[in-house]
């Protein structure tokens, strides 16, 4: 196990005073200046503050030809990834496209049959498709790889938008047109929007095509804002960055759950997950929902996930949000048995020694083999990538990388290096896939070890926890607990962690696995709980912490959620 090194962050004290000036809690405007913003503008975060759609670029052009063949009355069909930001993405754009009366169904590649993305493979599903063979794709949350893919529509007669959020690669796809903010000349203010992000703004981008024609009044059409729950899901279950416009769009998805106006796909997925849509916060969608969801796509067939979020009917959502919640309890037996399989295998000689880490099971699942990356990821702390058997001579594997390194520039870099390695790759920074020949995974792991030597020109990395420092004793109260959860916290805004020294007055281990402690600090004493932690701690700690409010028989009280402690 590493050992992390704690920082503290360091706020802008011109921007703190801004914030403050502006009537800002004195705490937000600390945390949030250490975070980057810097104007009282930044922190406004309704639906007037939102980046305009015409900034993305073809999302006009792509909006006129939606609006050609919705009014043409053309047969379109939705091709979906199989995780949440898919699933989500999918859902956007079934209802706002049947909603402005269009013709329109999905189809959803099996992660099993045949992969990920718009393949030639999947053209020919869309073709045969039960609805009928489609006059246009639309892509969500992929296609910008998909040459092949785009290349048989066309050959078929169908023509494809693209939608998706994903890195391009060095030839785009010959499509009708191509909305995403990380391909070439686009100067969208934000590269950090999901897939479900693209297509709700392509949808902003059709209602207004539709306006503009006298289809609708200036301010007519179908109310997308109603949708934000489903934006805001897809957006914290990708783990992209939360910018101010993700922020926006997050924020408004919460609101919209706490206010109880949410699709009943979403209301049963809170059921099931014993979460109350009333206090909604990014947590329940990362780690309630988001999981619900994804393990469709995993485990079985993501169609089940996006008929949750697309159906009207509360007792049908039930049913099938049930259906979600057991096959993510086998999700978790899983791989918690892969988990158990893969740190024994890095038991072995020589096998935790390199600058990655890369294992591979024949016996393992390949749904779930990107959450095992991803727990290794956090052990070993370095980029990760476990691979499962996909077909007879192929693995496909999953990687999770840290913040010193691209993973996808590092499997290019291997692709370069050695041409006929990787069949297949793509992906992000912080998370990619790729296929390999089955015979192929001894001479790609060295591979692999030296690229990331290569692009990092280091062997070793150290995980940094980055807190907040100290927390002012006025401020460690349950009702500043309850402020700071009512805001949006997540990837690249990270949610507040105070840096305090505290002795230890009583420590006992709850459930053989969680460290229960009572702490105090000056005249303070707090509740606090240290999760997955059963060695006992000195009497006197440092800890990183988390400050959450704890409710226990309608008492509200505050209590430390530890992180790190030493």
């Amino acid at each position: 196990m590493v050992t992390p090194r704690l920082t503290i962050r360091s706020a802008d004290l011109a921007a703190c005073h801004v914030l403050e000036a502006s009537g800002i809690h004195p705490l937000l405007a600390r945390l949030w200046a250490a975070r980057g913003v810097t104007h009282p503008e930044q922190t406004k975060l309704a639906w007037p503050s939102l980046l305009p759609p015409a900034g993305l670029t073809h999302s006009a052009h792509a909006a006129g030809v939606l609006a050609d063949a919705l009014q043409a009355g053309k047969k379109m069909l939705i091709v979906a990834d199989y995780d949440c930001d898919g699933a989500t993405a999918c859902a956007v754009g079934l209802r706002a496209l049947s909603a402005m009366g269009a013709d329109v169904d999905f189809l959803v590649p099996n992660r099993f049959e045949t992969g990920y993305g718009l393949s030639p493979a999947v053209v020919d599903l869309a073709v045969k498709h039960r609805s009928g063979k489609p006059d246009i794709i639309i892509t969500v949350d992929n296609g910008i790889a998909s040459v092949d893919g785009v290349a048989a529509a066309n050959a078929a007669g169908i023509g494809v938008v693209i939608t998706d959020h994903h890195l391009p690669g060095d030839t785009l796809p010959d499509a009708l047109a191509i909305v995403n903010p990380n391909q070439p000349g686009c100067g969208f203010p934000s590269k950090n929007l999901a897939g479900v992000g693209v297509i709700f703004y392509m949808m902003l981008a059709l209602r207004a095509e539709l306006r503009r024609r006298g289809v609708y009044p200036a301010d007519g059409g179908p109310r997308l804002d109603a949708l934000s729950d489903l934006v805001a899901l897809g957006t914290v279950a990708d783990v992209v960055k939360l910018d101010a416009n993700n922020r926006l769009l997050v924020t408004q998805g919460l609101l919209r759950m706490r206010s109880g106006r949410l699709q009943p796909g979403l209301r049963a997925l809170f059921a099931v997950a014993g979460r109350e849509p009333r206090s909604a916060n990014g947590f329940d969608l990362g780690f309630a929902l988001g999981p619900r969801i994804n393990a469709a796509g995993r485990l079985a067939d993501m169609s089940l996930g996006i008929a949750c979020l697309t159906t009207d009917d509360e007792a049908q959502a039930l049913e099938m949000a049930r259906e979600l919640d057991n096959i993510n309890r086998e999700r978790r037996t899983i791989e918690a048995e892969m988990r158990e399989q893969a740190l024994a295998a890095m038991e072995e000689p020589n096998a935790a020694s390199g600058a990655t880490v890369c294992v591979f099971d024949p016996g393992w699942h390949q749904g779930v083999v990107g959450l095992v990356a991803s727990r290794l990821k956090e052990k070993f702390w370095r980029p990760t990538l476990a691979f499962a058997p996909a077909g007879d001579d192929e693995i496909r594997g999953s990687g999770r990388s840290i913040p010193d390194v691209h993973l996808r520039d590092a499997l290019d870099l291997v692709s370069k290096r050695h041409p006929n390695l990787i069949r297949k790759f793509g992906g992000h920074a912080m998370a990619a896939g790729l296929t390999l020949g089955r015979e192929d995974f001894p001479a790609f792991a060295p591979a692999f070890d030296a690229a990331v030597r290569e692009l990092t020109g280091r062997d070793t990395f150290e995980p940094v926890i980055e807190t907040d420092g100290s927390l002012e004793t006025g401020y460690a109260n349950a009702e500043v607990a309850g402020m700071l959860q009512q805001q949006v916290w997540g990837a690249g805004f990270a949610a507040p962690l105070f840096l305090d020294e505290f002795t230890v007055r009583s420590q006992r281990l709850v459930g053989e696995k969680h460290l229960k402690l009572s702490l105090e600090r000056g005249q303070q004493r707090f509740d606090a709980i240290w999760f997955g932690h059963d060695q006992s701690l000195p009497d006197h700690i440092q800890a990183a912490y988390r400050l959450e409010q704890n409710v226990w028989n309608g008492m509200v009280s505050v209590q430390l959620v530890i992180e790190h402690a030493a």
